[in-house]
C-alpha cells in the first residue's frame, strides 16, 4: 500500500500549482481590496480541495475565511493567514519561480506554502470532521481584527496547529510575547538661541526616558525592551515642545510582560514641568514551551513512524497567531509550515523537497488528534 509520504509526493505537482495560484495573487495586509481579492482566490482553491466552501468573516473590512468541517464540535484548529508584507507590484521584481529545487515568490515562505499544505493534508484525511481551518487576512499587522476570532475558535479545542513557516525546519515551541508602547512627552517651546532657559526640552526628557526604558530588559530571562522610532521638535532653533518614541517589548512569560508593563506605566518625568503619557500594552501573550511540549512529543513519534528524520525544536522572539491560541489555554504547535528562509526579505524561498513529507506529517498529526478520546 502506498505510504502517506509517497501519496503527498505524488500530489506535489498539484501543490506547486496551487502555490503559484496563491503567490501570484498579491495580498499586502494594508490593502483591503487586495486582501479581499486574495480571500476569493483562497476560498475557490480551498473549496476545490476540501469539497466545501468557507464562511467569509469580515471584520473592520478585512476578509477572513473559516472552514468548519463536519457537523460536530471543533476539536482541532488549523491556523493560517493569506496576507503578506509584500506591496502590490512585488511580483515584477520577485516573480514566482521553481528552480533547482527551490521555490521563490512574495509570501511563498510566510506563509502561503503552509496554507497549501493545510488544504492537501485535510483533503488526505478519511474524515476531517472536527477540524476548523481558519485563514486570516491581517496577521502581518498584528491581527487587530482577527484576534477575537482566533481566540474564540481556539477555546475548547484539544490543539491548535499553526502553519507558519519553520525555522530552518525546526518547529517553534516557544514564542515571546509582544508588547507595544508609545511614550508621548510634552514640554514647552522657546527660542533656542534667545531664551532656551524658558523652554522645557522634550528631546532631553526623551533622552532620560529612553535610558530608563532600556534598563528594563532582563537578558537572563530573555526579556528585551527596545526603544525604536523617535520623533521630537520642529526646527533647529526651537526648544522642542513635544516628542515621542516607540518601544518594542518581548518576553517569554506573562509575568515578565506584566512586570515591564507596570514599570512603563509608572515612569515619571525628570524635567520640571514636563509631562508623560504612556500608551499601549501587551499585544500578544507569550507562547510558553509548556503549551507545546506534549504536542511536539506526539509529532516526533508520528514523524518516526513515517520514516522521517527526527524533528527539531526552537524558541523564537517573533510572535504569531499561535501566541493567541496558547493565551486562551489551547495546546499549540507552531512552525508546521514550509522549510526555507528569507521571510519578509529578498531571499524568501521554500525548499520544495520538504513540502510533501511535512504535509504527510501534518495529515498524520491531524488524524491522530481527531482519534484521541
Amino acid at each position: 500500500m502506498i505510504s502517506l509520504v509517497d501519496q503527498m509526493q505524488a500530489a506535489l505537482p498539484s501543490m506547486l500549482a496551487d502555490l503559484e495560484t496563491l503567490v501570484t495573487c498579491e495580498s499586502p495586509s494594508s490593502d483591503l481590496s487586495a486582501v479581499a481579492t486574495s480571500a476569493a482566490v483562497v476560498a475557490a482553491l480551498g473549496t476545490e480541495r476540501l469539497g466545501v466552501a468557507p464562511e467569509y468573516v469580515v471584520v473592520d473590512g478585512v476578509n477572513h475565511l473559516r472552514w468548519r468541517l463536519g457537523d460536530g464540535p471543533s476539536r482541532v484548529l488549523v491556523l493560517a493567514h493569506h496576507d503578506t508584507v509584500w506591496p502590490i507590484g512585488s511580483l515584477a521584481t520577485h516573480p514566482f519561480v521553481v528552480e533547482d529545487g527551490v521555490l521563490r515568490g512574495p509570501g511563498s515562505f510566510d506563509m502561503k506554502t503552509g496554507l497549501v499544505m493545510a488544504f492537501h493534508a485535510l483533503a488526505a484525511l478519511p474524515s476531517a470532521a472536527g477540524v476548523t481551518l481558519l485563514v486570516t487576512g491581517d496577521e502581518e499587522l498584528g491581527s487587530p481584527s482577527s484576534r477575537a476570532l482566533i481566540e474564540e475558535e481556539a477555546a475548547g479545542c484539544v490543539a491548535a496547529l499553526v502553519l507558519e513557516a519553520s525555522a530552518e525546519g525546526a518547529l517553534k515551541l516557544e514564542r515571546k510575547g509582544v508588547s507595544n508602547y508609545e511614550i508621548r512627552i510634552v514640554g514647552r517651546a522657546s527660542h533656542a538661541g534667545l531664551e532656551p532657559e524658558l523652554g522645557v526640552n522634550a528631546s532631553i526628557e526623551a533622552a532620560h526616558q529612553i535610558l530608563a526604558v532600556s534598563n528594563l530588559g532582563d537578558p537572563s530571562v530573555g526579556t528585551t525592551v527596545t526603544p525604536t522610532l523617535l520623533t521630537s521638535g520642529t526646527t533647529r532653533n526651537t526648544v522642542p515642545a513635544v516628542g515621542s518614541f516607540l518601544i518594542d517589548v518581548r518576553a517569554r512569560s506573562v509575568a515578565e510582560q506584566l512586570r515591564v508593563d507596570a514599570a512603563l506605566h509608572a515612569l515619571k518625568p525628570v524635567l520640571p514641568e514636563a509631562t508623560l503619557e504612556v500608551i499601549g500594552g501587551p499585544n500578544r501573550p507569550p507562547l510558553e514551551r509548556k503549551m507545546s511540549e506534549d504536542l511536539y512529543r506526539q509529532a516526533s513519534d508520528l514523524a518516526a513512524s513515517l520514516g522521517l528524520p527526527p524533528l527539531r525544536d526552537i524558541s523564537v522572539g517573533g510572535g504569531s497567531d499561535g501566541n493567541f491560541t496558547a493565551g486562551v489555554g489551547t495546546p499549540t504547535l507552531d512552525g508546521l509550515g514550509a522549510v526555507g528562509g528569507g521571510a519578509h526579505a529578498d531571499d524568501e524561498h521554500v525548499v520544495v523537497s520538504e513540502i510533501a513529507p511535512r504535509t504527510a506529517l501534518l495529515a498524520t498529526l491531524l488524524a491522530h488528534l481527531l482519534d484521541r478520546p
